[in-house]
Protein backbone atom coordinates (compact mmCIF):
# COMPACT_ATOMS: atom_id res chain seq x y z
CA UNK A 1 0.00 0.00 0.00
CA UNK A 2 1.23 3.33 -0.57
CA UNK A 3 0.87 6.95 0.44
CA UNK A 4 -2.69 7.97 -2.16
CA UNK A 5 -3.82 4.54 -1.35
CA UNK A 6 -3.19 4.56 2.42
CA UNK A 7 -5.73 8.08 1.84
CA UNK A 8 -8.20 6.51 0.04
CA UNK A 9 -8.69 3.75 2.64
CA UNK A 10 -9.01 6.18 5.67
CA UNK A 11 -11.14 8.80 3.71
CA UNK A 12 -13.05 5.50 2.14
CA UNK A 13 -13.80 3.53 5.53
CA UNK A 14 -13.72 6.29 7.44
CA UNK A 15 -16.59 9.06 7.94
CA UNK A 16 -15.03 12.49 7.68
CA UNK A 17 -17.14 14.84 9.42
CA UNK A 18 -15.51 17.58 6.89
CA UNK A 19 -16.34 16.19 4.13
CA UNK A 20 -20.21 14.55 5.18
CA UNK A 21 -21.32 16.11 8.16
CA UNK A 22 -23.31 15.18 11.01
CA UNK A 23 -23.17 11.41 9.64
CA UNK A 24 -19.25 11.40 10.52
CA UNK A 25 -19.87 13.33 14.07
CA UNK A 26 -19.15 10.80 16.82
CA UNK A 27 -19.04 12.43 20.41
CA UNK A 28 -17.80 11.45 23.57
CA UNK A 29 -14.06 10.20 24.87
CA UNK A 30 -14.81 6.71 25.29
CA UNK A 31 -13.61 5.32 21.86
CA UNK A 32 -10.70 7.69 21.91
CA UNK A 33 -9.34 6.37 25.14
CA UNK A 34 -10.01 2.92 23.92
CA UNK A 35 -8.12 3.58 21.13
CA UNK A 36 -4.94 5.32 23.10
CA UNK A 37 -4.64 2.56 25.46
CA UNK A 38 -4.17 0.30 22.22
CA UNK A 39 -1.28 2.25 21.41
CA UNK A 40 -0.01 2.74 24.64
CA UNK A 41 -1.16 6.25 25.33
CA UNK A 42 1.01 7.92 23.25
CA UNK A 43 -0.03 11.54 24.57
CA UNK A 44 1.16 11.21 28.07
CA UNK A 45 4.64 10.84 26.44
CA UNK A 46 4.99 14.78 25.95
CA UNK A 47 3.70 18.25 27.18
CA UNK A 48 0.72 19.72 25.54
CA UNK A 49 -1.42 22.72 25.24
CA UNK A 50 -5.56 22.55 24.69
CA UNK A 51 -6.91 25.18 22.31
CA UNK A 52 -10.24 25.22 21.81
CA UNK A 53 -12.77 27.93 20.18
CA UNK A 54 -15.40 29.16 17.82
CA UNK A 55 -12.78 31.16 15.88
CA UNK A 56 -9.21 32.13 15.89
CA UNK A 57 -7.76 28.72 17.58
CA UNK A 58 -5.50 27.34 14.16
CA UNK A 59 -4.65 31.46 14.52
CA UNK A 60 -3.63 30.82 17.99
CA UNK A 61 -2.60 27.26 17.60
CA UNK A 62 0.11 28.37 14.91
CA UNK A 63 1.19 31.07 17.32
CA UNK A 64 2.19 29.57 20.24
CA UNK A 65 3.77 26.37 18.10
CA UNK A 66 5.69 28.80 16.28
CA UNK A 67 6.88 30.67 19.59
CA UNK A 68 7.81 27.30 20.63
CA UNK A 69 9.76 26.56 17.87
CA UNK A 70 11.93 29.31 17.83
CA UNK A 71 12.98 29.08 21.54
CA UNK A 72 14.40 25.53 20.50
CA UNK A 73 11.78 23.03 21.56
CA UNK A 74 11.00 20.46 19.09
CA UNK A 75 7.07 21.30 18.66
CA UNK A 76 4.30 19.42 17.14
CA UNK A 77 0.98 20.64 15.83
CA UNK A 78 -2.27 19.25 15.46
CA UNK A 79 -4.88 21.31 13.87
CA UNK A 80 -8.05 20.26 11.43
CA UNK A 81 -8.96 20.34 8.56
CA UNK A 82 -6.44 19.98 6.44
CA UNK A 83 -6.95 22.60 3.40
CA UNK A 84 -4.61 20.89 0.02
CA UNK A 85 -2.51 17.84 1.53
CA UNK A 86 -4.09 15.67 4.71
CA UNK A 87 -0.31 15.80 5.88
CA UNK A 88 -0.94 19.43 7.25
CA UNK A 89 -2.93 18.19 10.39
CA UNK A 90 0.11 17.31 11.84
CA UNK A 91 3.42 19.12 12.20
CA UNK A 92 6.84 18.71 13.71
CA UNK A 93 8.76 21.83 14.19
CA UNK A 94 6.70 22.91 10.69
CA UNK A 95 7.04 19.54 9.11
CA UNK A 96 4.69 17.54 7.54
CA UNK A 97 4.31 13.67 8.99
CA UNK A 98 6.46 11.89 6.39
CA UNK A 99 4.15 9.66 4.06
CA UNK A 100 5.85 6.72 5.02
CA UNK A 101 4.79 7.57 8.83
CA UNK A 102 1.45 7.48 7.41
CA UNK A 103 1.24 4.21 5.31
CA UNK A 104 3.20 2.52 8.49
CA UNK A 105 0.05 3.78 11.00
CA UNK A 106 -2.45 2.56 8.51
CA UNK A 107 -1.17 -0.89 7.45
CA UNK A 108 -0.40 -1.26 11.46
CA UNK A 109 -3.98 -0.34 12.02
CA UNK A 110 -5.36 -2.50 9.38
CA UNK A 111 -3.67 -5.63 11.14
CA UNK A 112 -4.58 -4.87 14.11
CA UNK A 113 -6.95 -7.33 15.74
CA UNK A 114 -8.96 -4.25 17.40
CA UNK A 115 -12.16 -5.20 19.54
CA UNK A 116 -13.39 -1.63 20.00
CA UNK A 117 -15.98 0.18 18.45
CA UNK A 118 -14.99 1.65 14.92
CA UNK A 119 -13.42 4.92 15.57
CA UNK A 120 -14.24 8.28 13.23
CA UNK A 121 -11.67 9.60 10.64
CA UNK A 122 -11.05 12.59 13.02
CA UNK A 123 -10.19 10.12 15.86
CA UNK A 124 -8.08 7.93 14.06
CA UNK A 125 -5.64 10.81 12.31
CA UNK A 126 -5.44 12.33 15.91
CA UNK A 127 -4.17 9.60 17.06
CA UNK A 128 -1.84 8.73 13.99
CA UNK A 129 -0.62 12.32 15.33
CA UNK A 130 -0.18 11.95 18.82
CA UNK A 131 1.93 8.40 18.03
CA UNK A 132 4.12 10.36 15.94
CA UNK A 133 4.80 12.95 18.58
CA UNK A 134 5.84 10.34 21.05
CA UNK A 135 7.99 8.41 18.80
CA UNK A 136 10.12 11.67 17.40
CA UNK A 137 10.44 12.72 21.17
CA UNK A 138 8.57 16.04 20.87
CA UNK A 139 9.07 18.53 24.24
CA UNK A 140 5.41 20.02 23.87
CA UNK A 141 2.63 19.97 21.07
CA UNK A 142 -0.15 22.12 20.35
CA UNK A 143 -3.48 20.43 20.19
CA UNK A 144 -6.67 22.27 18.53
CA UNK A 145 -9.66 20.89 19.37
CA UNK A 146 -11.86 19.80 16.53
CA UNK A 147 -15.20 20.71 17.45
CA UNK A 148 -16.72 21.50 20.83
CA UNK A 149 -14.41 20.71 24.00
CA UNK A 150 -15.89 18.32 26.32
CA UNK A 151 -16.59 15.73 23.91
CA UNK A 152 -14.05 16.09 21.40
CA UNK A 153 -11.50 13.27 20.85
CA UNK A 154 -8.35 15.51 21.50
CA UNK A 155 -9.63 15.69 25.33
CA UNK A 156 -8.04 12.63 26.97
CA UNK A 157 -5.24 14.90 26.41
CA UNK A 158 -4.32 16.62 30.25
CA UNK A 159 -2.66 19.54 29.22
CA UNK A 160 -0.17 21.82 31.18
CA UNK A 161 -2.42 25.21 29.96
CA UNK A 162 -5.95 25.54 27.99
CA UNK A 163 -6.77 28.02 25.99
CA UNK A 164 -10.26 29.33 24.57
CA UNK A 165 -10.27 31.91 21.96
CA UNK A 166 -14.04 32.93 21.92
CA UNK A 167 -17.62 31.85 21.73
CA UNK A 168 -19.90 32.32 18.52
CA UNK A 169 -22.88 30.47 17.11
CA UNK A 170 -21.65 27.57 14.84
CA UNK A 171 -22.46 23.69 14.68
CA UNK A 172 -25.53 24.56 16.76
CA UNK A 173 -27.09 20.65 16.07
CA UNK A 174 -24.33 19.97 17.84
CA UNK A 175 -23.12 21.99 20.34
CA UNK A 176 -26.47 24.21 21.30
CA UNK A 177 -27.76 27.06 20.28
CA UNK A 178 -27.37 29.91 23.09
CA UNK A 179 -23.52 31.36 23.53
CA UNK A 180 -23.88 29.88 27.23
CA UNK A 181 -24.41 26.45 25.98
CA UNK A 182 -21.84 26.44 24.13
CA UNK A 183 -19.40 28.57 25.68
CA UNK A 184 -20.19 25.26 28.40
CA UNK A 185 -18.91 22.96 25.83
CA UNK A 186 -15.84 24.53 24.96
CA UNK A 187 -15.14 24.71 28.57
CA UNK A 188 -15.11 21.76 29.02
CA UNK A 189 -11.01 21.43 28.30
CA UNK A 190 -10.51 23.05 31.71
CA UNK A 191 -9.21 20.97 34.29
CA UNK A 192 -8.43 20.70 37.21
CA UNK A 193 -5.38 22.88 38.65
CA UNK A 194 -4.36 23.48 34.99
CA UNK A 195 -4.58 27.05 34.18
CA UNK A 196 -6.80 28.40 31.53
CA UNK A 197 -6.73 31.49 29.05
CA UNK A 198 -9.94 32.61 27.67
CA UNK A 199 -9.21 35.36 24.63
CA UNK A 200 -13.11 36.30 24.39
CA UNK A 201 -16.48 36.89 26.28
CA UNK A 202 -19.34 37.73 26.34
CA UNK A 203 -22.12 38.57 29.42
CA UNK A 204 -23.60 35.33 28.40
CA UNK A 205 -20.51 33.04 28.40
CA UNK A 206 -18.54 34.74 30.88
CA UNK A 207 -20.09 33.85 33.73
CA UNK A 208 -19.59 30.17 32.50
CA UNK A 209 -15.87 30.20 32.41
CA UNK A 210 -15.62 31.42 35.92
CA UNK A 211 -17.96 28.92 37.05
CA UNK A 212 -16.53 26.35 35.29
CA UNK A 213 -12.49 27.68 36.46
CA UNK A 214 -14.15 27.73 40.18
CA UNK A 215 -15.36 24.43 39.73
CA UNK A 216 -11.99 22.96 38.49
CA UNK A 217 -10.10 24.85 41.01
CA UNK A 218 -7.60 26.48 38.59
CA UNK A 219 -6.71 30.32 37.67
CA UNK A 220 -8.38 32.05 34.55
CA UNK A 221 -7.01 34.66 32.74
CA UNK A 222 -9.17 36.84 30.81
CA UNK A 223 -7.10 37.51 27.84
CA UNK A 224 -9.62 40.36 26.75
CA UNK A 225 -9.01 42.14 29.76
CA UNK A 226 -5.35 42.38 29.70
CA UNK A 227 -5.45 43.96 26.07
CA UNK A 228 -2.01 45.58 25.26
CA UNK A 229 -1.98 47.41 21.98
CA UNK A 230 1.40 48.34 22.12
CA UNK A 231 2.85 44.80 23.53
CA UNK A 232 0.67 43.56 20.46
CA UNK A 233 1.79 45.79 17.92
CA UNK A 234 5.52 45.64 18.62
CA UNK A 235 5.00 41.37 17.89
CA UNK A 236 4.67 42.83 14.18
CA UNK A 237 2.62 39.44 13.68
CA UNK A 238 2.34 37.85 10.13
CA UNK A 239 -1.09 37.08 10.26
CA UNK A 240 -3.40 39.66 8.85
CA UNK A 241 -7.05 40.38 8.91
CA UNK A 242 -8.62 42.78 11.80
CA UNK A 243 -9.87 39.72 13.46
CA UNK A 244 -6.29 38.65 13.95
CA UNK A 245 -5.85 41.78 16.78
CA UNK A 246 -7.98 39.23 19.07
CA UNK A 247 -6.42 36.33 18.12
CA UNK A 248 -2.57 38.19 18.82
CA UNK A 249 -3.44 39.04 21.95
CA UNK A 250 -4.87 35.77 23.09
CA UNK A 251 -1.74 34.07 22.16
CA UNK A 252 0.75 36.70 23.89
CA UNK A 253 -1.29 36.12 27.10
CA UNK A 254 -0.85 32.43 26.50
CA UNK A 255 2.66 32.59 26.05
CA UNK A 256 3.07 34.92 29.26
CA UNK A 257 0.89 31.80 30.99
CA UNK A 258 3.56 29.41 30.03
CA UNK A 259 6.26 30.95 31.16
CA UNK A 260 4.05 31.49 34.30
CA UNK A 261 4.30 28.07 34.94
CA UNK A 262 8.15 27.39 34.36
CA UNK A 263 8.10 27.33 30.41
CA UNK A 264 11.41 29.44 29.57
CA UNK A 265 10.14 31.43 26.18
CA UNK A 266 12.24 34.84 25.64
CA UNK A 267 11.15 37.62 23.86
CA UNK A 268 13.06 37.51 20.82
CA UNK A 269 12.05 34.02 20.27
CA UNK A 270 8.16 35.10 20.69
CA UNK A 271 8.67 37.97 18.35
CA UNK A 272 10.12 35.88 16.05
CA UNK A 273 7.07 33.18 16.43
CA UNK A 274 4.69 35.72 15.53
CA UNK A 275 6.70 37.46 12.75
CA UNK A 276 6.95 34.12 10.80
CA UNK A 277 4.83 31.90 12.01
CA UNK A 278 3.17 31.20 8.24
CA UNK A 279 6.94 30.52 7.20
CA UNK A 280 7.40 28.02 10.55
CA UNK A 281 4.23 26.58 10.45
CA UNK A 282 3.23 26.24 7.43
CA UNK A 283 0.01 28.26 8.64
CA UNK A 284 -2.24 29.54 5.39
CA UNK A 285 -5.86 30.48 4.33
CA UNK A 286 -6.44 32.62 7.20
CA UNK A 287 -6.67 36.39 4.87
CA UNK A 288 -3.64 34.76 2.63
CA UNK A 289 -3.15 37.45 -0.43
CA UNK A 290 -2.87 35.35 -3.50
CA UNK A 291 -2.24 38.32 -5.61
CA UNK A 292 -1.70 42.39 -5.41
CA UNK A 293 -4.00 43.33 -8.80
CA UNK A 294 -6.29 42.67 -8.49
CA UNK A 295 -6.50 42.19 -5.20
CA UNK A 296 -7.11 38.54 -4.60
CA UNK A 297 -7.86 37.53 -0.79
CA UNK A 298 -8.84 34.00 0.34
CA UNK A 299 -10.41 33.36 3.81
CA UNK A 300 -11.24 30.42 5.66
CA UNK A 301 -13.66 32.14 8.22
CA UNK A 302 -17.21 30.63 7.66
CA UNK A 303 -19.56 31.33 10.67
CA UNK A 304 -21.16 34.63 11.27
CA UNK A 305 -18.70 35.85 13.83
CA UNK A 306 -15.64 35.10 11.21
CA UNK A 307 -17.09 36.34 7.98
CA UNK A 308 -18.61 39.83 9.64
CA UNK A 309 -15.11 41.16 10.64
CA UNK A 310 -13.57 40.33 7.21
CA UNK A 311 -17.08 41.97 5.43
CA UNK A 312 -15.90 45.27 7.26
CA UNK A 313 -12.55 45.10 6.51
CA UNK A 314 -13.07 44.26 2.91
CA UNK A 315 -15.41 47.82 2.81
CA UNK A 316 -12.46 49.75 4.94
CA UNK A 317 -10.01 48.64 1.78
CA UNK A 318 -12.75 49.42 -1.11
CA UNK A 319 -13.52 52.80 0.51
CA UNK A 320 -9.89 53.61 -0.76
CA UNK A 321 -10.41 52.79 -3.95
CA UNK A 322 -12.54 54.58 -5.99
CA UNK A 323 -14.52 52.31 -8.99
CA UNK A 324 -13.47 49.70 -7.23
CA UNK A 325 -15.64 46.64 -6.99
CA UNK A 326 -16.18 44.09 -4.86
CA UNK A 327 -16.45 40.12 -6.17
CA UNK A 328 -17.15 37.59 -4.06
CA UNK A 329 -16.08 33.85 -5.03
CA UNK A 330 -18.66 32.16 -2.54
CA UNK A 331 -19.83 28.59 -1.48
CA UNK A 332 -20.61 26.67 1.56
CA UNK A 333 -21.48 23.46 3.10
CA UNK A 334 -25.03 22.06 2.88
CA UNK A 335 -25.36 22.37 6.80
CA UNK A 336 -24.68 26.15 7.05
CA UNK A 337 -27.52 28.56 8.01
CA UNK A 338 -27.08 30.60 5.26
CA UNK A 339 -30.15 32.57 5.35
CA UNK A 340 -28.59 34.06 8.40
CA UNK A 341 -25.45 34.69 7.02
CA UNK A 342 -26.07 36.36 3.64
CA UNK A 343 -28.04 39.50 5.01
CA UNK A 344 -24.87 40.49 5.78
CA UNK A 345 -23.01 40.48 2.40
CA UNK A 346 -23.47 43.70 0.42
CA UNK A 347 -25.75 44.14 -2.68
CA UNK A 348 -23.78 46.16 -4.67
CA UNK A 349 -20.98 43.43 -5.48
CA UNK A 350 -20.61 40.74 -7.67
CA UNK A 351 -21.11 37.01 -6.67
CA UNK A 352 -19.53 34.42 -8.28
CA UNK A 353 -21.30 31.14 -6.74
CA UNK A 354 -19.37 27.66 -6.45
CA UNK A 355 -18.89 24.44 -4.72
CA UNK A 356 -16.19 22.58 -3.15
CA UNK A 357 -15.37 19.45 -4.23
CA UNK A 358 -16.49 17.84 -1.40
CA UNK A 359 -20.08 15.70 -0.61
CA UNK A 360 -21.07 17.75 1.93
CA UNK A 361 -21.21 21.24 -0.15
CA UNK A 362 -24.27 23.16 -1.11
CA UNK A 363 -24.60 22.74 -4.38
CA UNK A 364 -24.38 25.94 -6.25
CA UNK A 365 -27.49 26.08 -7.93
CA UNK A 366 -28.69 26.01 -4.49
CA UNK A 367 -26.72 28.90 -3.05
CA UNK A 368 -27.52 30.51 -6.88
CA UNK A 369 -31.27 30.83 -6.05
CA UNK A 370 -30.84 31.92 -2.13
CA UNK A 371 -28.22 34.50 -3.22
CA UNK A 372 -31.05 35.62 -5.84
CA UNK A 373 -33.58 35.50 -3.44
CA UNK A 374 -31.85 38.44 -1.63
CA UNK A 375 -30.63 40.55 -4.47
CA UNK A 376 -27.51 39.38 -4.72
CA UNK A 377 -26.00 39.61 -8.36
CA UNK A 378 -24.72 36.41 -9.09
CA UNK A 379 -23.34 33.68 -11.46
CA UNK A 380 -23.10 29.69 -11.01
CA UNK A 381 -19.82 28.39 -11.76
CA UNK A 382 -19.69 24.22 -11.33
CA UNK A 383 -16.06 24.86 -9.68
CA UNK A 384 -13.92 27.27 -7.11
CA UNK A 385 -11.33 27.61 -10.23
CA UNK A 386 -13.81 28.55 -12.54
CA UNK A 387 -15.37 30.94 -10.65
CA UNK A 388 -12.04 32.65 -9.73
CA UNK A 389 -11.04 32.51 -13.30
CA UNK A 390 -14.11 34.68 -14.37
CA UNK A 391 -13.93 37.11 -11.70
CA UNK A 392 -10.34 37.48 -12.12
CA UNK A 393 -11.35 37.90 -16.44
CA UNK A 394 -14.40 40.70 -15.41
CA UNK A 395 -12.02 42.58 -12.42
CA UNK A 396 -9.60 45.91 -12.95
CA UNK A 397 -7.00 46.94 -10.61
CA UNK A 398 -9.48 48.72 -8.27
CA UNK A 399 -11.25 45.88 -7.69
CA UNK A 400 -11.41 43.23 -4.80
CA UNK A 401 -11.48 39.52 -5.00
CA UNK A 402 -12.54 37.53 -1.97
CA UNK A 403 -12.37 33.82 -2.37
CA UNK A 404 -14.21 32.15 0.84
CA UNK A 405 -17.48 31.08 2.67
CA UNK A 406 -16.26 27.71 3.78
CA UNK A 407 -12.88 26.07 4.35
CA UNK A 408 -12.95 24.23 1.50
CA UNK A 409 -13.62 26.74 -0.71
CA UNK A 410 -10.34 28.21 0.03
CA UNK A 411 -9.18 24.76 0.19
CA UNK A 412 -9.76 24.16 -3.56
CA UNK A 413 -8.29 27.84 -4.81
CA UNK A 414 -5.30 26.46 -3.19
CA UNK A 415 -4.84 23.26 -4.80
CA UNK A 416 -3.80 22.38 -8.36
Amino acid sequence: MDYKESIEWLFRQLPMFSRVGAAAYKPGLERSEALSRQFGDPHRRWKSIHVAGTNGKGSVSSLIAATLQSQGYKTGLYTSPHLVDFRERMRINGEKIPESRVVDFVERWRAMDYQGDKPSFFELTMMMAFEWFAAEEVDYAVIEVGMGGRLDSTNIITPILSVITNISKDHTQFLGDTLAAIAGEKAGIIKPGIPAVIGEATEETEPVFRAKAAEAGTTLREAYREIDKGANEALRCELHGAYQEKNVNTARVAIDSLRRIGVEISRDAEERGFREVCELTGFQGRWTVLKESPLTICDTGHNEAGLRYNLRQLQEILSKREGGVLRFVIGFVADKDVDHILPMFPADAEYYVTQAAIPRAMSCEELLRRCQERGLCSHLYQSVKEAMAAAEAEATPQDIIYIGGSTFIVADALGN
